[in-house]
């Protein structure tokens, strides 16, 4: 039992190292307990979003560096309660080494990452989203391999599981690269960005689709509308306690975004938003890559002036691995095929094997 002077954060420290000295203790059990791990733009709404979704009446306070609280919830009348652990990453970009904190082999089985994006301030945008994603997936993969030296089974499951979303039949299952793991991409502000022109909104809509199709994650827009809150609650209760995941979409690109994972599909996103004689300038490896690039274009990242070519190490002979050079000239060949094939829709393209 706690003493009266634990602070939460004491508390939830404590449960996160019980957890991880009897990771095994909940195999064969079904998921009673799930874990949520806010990140995203600083000032970004995070807590906003996790306050509703809790039915929390309070005036959000900053987040200093990673905040923790939890909610109660049952699927029914006289039924046991679910928990659900929410992290919270504050400063934005700037404390990425506490990432690992939350994520451990205890709780990965039962852990989704939630991003929240600023859409009033696009030219953050993509830094804050590779940055904050890049760093999870390390630490994730870096989770389940651990996992699967003493757990081998639990380890494929997860890997095996972010896969169900997409129907088996999916056009894109060769084409896209899922996170490891449960995430939800929230588009916060949209009241904001409603101000944007329609270039501006087309450009962040289009990318935005791409990168949440391509990670297998689930994409919502939200803001202070109570109809708009609605829909962010309904995806995170999914996650958080285990209800229904809602088969509503919307892709209007004059109505706020609202994609379930493994609902759009790349025909329907189409290309990147650029002409064909710009992508073919472009020098990217992968289609992500030629994405950040297109989105860039139009929204430099902040504080960055004006581009220059780096020498590519990937390039260097001293660098030079047979099997990992050949990898990377057949990535190369498919990304010139699908730069050619930018103005066709996705299911006409052909990729080089």
């Amino acid at each position: 039992m706690p003493g009266a002077s634990d602070t939460l954060w004491d508390i939830a420290k404590a449960e996160v190292e019980k957890r991880e000295n009897h990771e095994d203790s909940t195999d064969g059990l079904e998921c009673w307990e799930r874990s949520l791990f806010f990140i995203g733009n600083k000032n970004g709404g995070k807590t906003t979003i996790i306050l509703r979704c809790l039915d929390r009446d309070e005036i959000p306070k900053p987040t200093l560096a990673l905040e923790y609280t939890f909610g109660r919830r049952a699927k029914g009348h006289n039924t046991p309660k679910d928990i659900a652990n929410f992290w919270e990453l504050g400063g934005g970009t700037s404390l990425l080494d506490l990432i690992p904190i939350p994520i451990t082999t205890a709780n990965i089985r039962t852990f989704a990452i939630v991003l929240v994006l600023d859409l009033s301030k696009p030219n953050e945008l993509w830094p804050t989203m590779e940055s904050l994603l890049q760093a999870t997936r390390k630490h994730v993969d870096r989770v389940i391999t651990k996992l699967g030296q003493t757990n081998p089974k639990a380890a494929t499951e997860i890997k095996q599981r972010i896969w169900n979303n997409l129907p088996k039949d999916h056009p894109d299952r060769e084409l896209i690269d899922p996170f490891p793991i449960p995430l939800v991409i929230i588009g916060s502000k949209y009241d904001m960005f409603h101000e944007f022109d329609s270039e501006m909104k087309k450009i962040i809509y289009k990318t935005l689709r791409f990168v949440s199709h391509y990670y297998g994650a689930s994409l919502v827009f939200t803001s202070k509308s109570e109809a708009l809150l609605l829909k962010t609650r309904t995806l995170i209760n999914h996650l958080a306690f285990g209800f229904d995941r809602s088969k509503s979409m919307s892709v209007d690109q004059n109505k706020p975004l609202f994609i379930p994972a493994g609902m759009d599909s790349l025909s329907q996103i189409g290309p990147p938003p650029a002409s064909n004689s710009d992508i073919g300038k472009l020098h990217a490896q992968t289609p992500m890559d030629l994405w950040k690039k297109v989105f860039e274009k139009a929204f430099p990242p902040k504080n960055v002036g004006v581009f220059k070519e780096v020498k590519d190490p990937a390039q260097d002979p001293q660098y030079g691995e047979y099997e990992v050079d050949a990898m990377r000239a057949q990535k190369n060949q498919e990304l010139e095929q699908y730069k050619r094939n930018a103005s066709k829709t996705w299911k006409e393209m052909e990729f080089d094997s």
